[in-house]
């Protein structure tokens, strides 16, 4: 019978644990011992780990990780998520310990090098840049964005949007802070850091950082002629990590791109880019009859075109297919080391041909297990509020002025 590898969220404590202990101490006793368990170190140095913390608890309500317990907890987290299909290389994870920098700059210019080394050129590495934890009774540090790479999205008079409508608010939001695109498709967000108890900052993104494929077609000529193109690294901004009950909200990380995710979702959402219907008038497919399968044949296509783009470019990706086999195969593992994988069954199962695929009839248990990632939600509520915030730091002087600093240097 197959077990959970650890501690559940929310947490309860087992009979024999001290019940009486803070949940951040009965959190990270369960922690260090999956660590110690699973890295086979001696109990006695478990033990000596345990007083460690203890006594730094009893003189600031929390304590520091090693860097081993970071490296690692960050891996079982990636295992743990139970949204993710590619978790067979949870182990490979680049872990960066960044904790000791202290200003949005320093955090700006260490997010510009993980994106360097990630993209690696097109061989995309899985990486996690894991930056101070939060203390107790204070927010974070936080990055606005919910990925690192986003590209603005930009209301017209008449409702229509130019860009990703996903990201319509957010852009919005940039601007209200001095930021100006140049109001194409797939204009680069820029990043938005805030420190704890500081105004946020905004910094732009070097172009040569961000790498872009241009969409083309094994066998559609026209395809170029759309001009699309999407950036090369799916890197998440927006979640929490949290290790042996410590919490790091700024721990941007980043895998590979399945072709799906930009072909069936961000290109083919009707609330995203929407360009099934645009692929199929060049097909020349009915788009009046759903007989037609018009939105079916429109969508293959599309992300034909993703893997193509992809492959020439010698970019990192994966099709469904292979991810989803892979996913079995992690399946399999955790089986035999005697672990569940938590599985959100309506994320893990590919949005295209998903009965081919044996993950659409694998039962699967969503469970919260620890260490693990927890979305974070906006700091924002509405861009009148955002505006209303940013004035009030100012004097009156100053207040039509921007209150933020953008970076733009090329490190």
């Amino acid at each position: 019978m197959l077990k959970p590898n650890h501690n559940s969220c929310p947490r309860s404590p087992a009979p024999f644990e001290q019940v009486e202990l803070p949940t951040l101490l009965l959190e990270a006793i369960d922690y260090l011992r999956l660590f110690h368990q699973e890295q086979s170190l001696p109990e006695a140095q478990l033990q000596k780990r345990l007083a460690e913390i203890h006594q730094d608890y009893r003189h600031s309500r929390t304590y520091w990780q090693t860097k081993e317990e970071i490296a690692y907890g960050a891996k079982v987290a990636w295992r743990n998520h139970s949204r993710c299909i590619g978790r067979i290389f949870w182990e490979s994870l680049i872990v960066r310990d960044l904790r000791h920098l202290t200003t949005a700059e320093d955090i700006f210019a260490a997010i510009v090098e993980h994106m360097q080394q990630a993209t690696n050129g097109g061989n995309i590495r899985s990486t996690i840049s894991v930056f101070a934890p939060d203390l107790p009774g204070q927010p974070g540090i936080r990055i606005w964005n919910p990925q690192l790479i986003r590209y603005a999205g930009y209301r017209q008079a008449d409702g229509a949007i130019v860009g990703d409508p996903d990201q319509v608010e957010l852009t919005e939001i940039c601007q209200q802070f001095g930021w100006q695109g140049q109001g194409t498709r797939f204009d680069v967000l820029p990043l938005i850091i805030q420190m704890p108890g500081q105004k946020p900052q905004w910094f732009e993104l070097p172009p040569n950082i961000v790498m872009e494929v241009p969409m083309t077609h094994p066998e559609y000529d026209w395809f170029a002629e759309l001009g699309l193109k999407w950036h090369a690294l799916p890197a998440i901004s927006d979640w929490r990590l949290e290790i042996g009950g410590i919490s790091y909200s700024a721990a941007p990380f980043n895998g590979w791109y399945m072709s799906t995710e930009i072909g069936a979702r961000n290109f083919g959402d009707v609330k995203r880019y929407n360009l099934l219907p645009v692929v199929a008038e060049r097909m020349g497919l009915n788009t009046r009859s759903k007989l037609s399968l018009w939105q079916d044949r429109a969508l293959i296509e599309l992300n034909r075109a993703v893997l193509h783009s992809f492959t020439l470019a010698g970019v990192t990706i994966v099709d469904h297919h292979t991810a989803s086999a892979q996913f079995m195969q992690h399946w399999q593992r955790e089986a035999e080391a005697e672990r569940i994988v938590p599985a959100d069954w309506g994320r893990i199962v590919p949005p295209l041909s998903a009965s081919t695929m044996e993950v659409f009839h694998q039962e699967m248990q969503d469970v919260c297990l620890k260490p693990n990632f927890f979305h974070l939600s906006p700091l924002w509520i509405t861009e009148k509020d955002v505006t209303a915030n940013a004035q009030a730091v100012l004097p009156n002087d100053q207040q039509k002025r921007c209150p933020f600093h953008s970076h733009s240097d090329d490190r």
